[in-house]
């Protein structure tokens, strides 16, 4: 199991947004109401920052890739 904070790391939260999260899901309060809204847009905007960061990894490790190869054909 990862820890709350490696996870709200990867997600690109604070680890008490993520602990909060969990302790209002445990108690039954992310049902229903306004709260819910605004907890479902808070957990999509962390996703979204995790594949931004992600996706920014992977296009500077190709960006790297692609001069090694360029260096290697000369």
């Amino acid at each position: 199991m990862v820890s709350h904070p490696r996870v709200a790391k990867i997600l690109g939260v604070p680890k008490g947004s993520l602990e909060n999260w969990i302790r209002w899901d445990e108690q039954g309060q992310l049902t229903g109401g306004k709260s819910k809204v605004i907890i479902e847009e808070q957990m999509e905007l962390a996703r979204l920052r995790a594949e931004l960061a992600r996706v920014k990894m992977e296009r500077d490790i190709l960006k790297k890739a692609t001069a090694c190869f360029a260096k290697e054909s000369l």
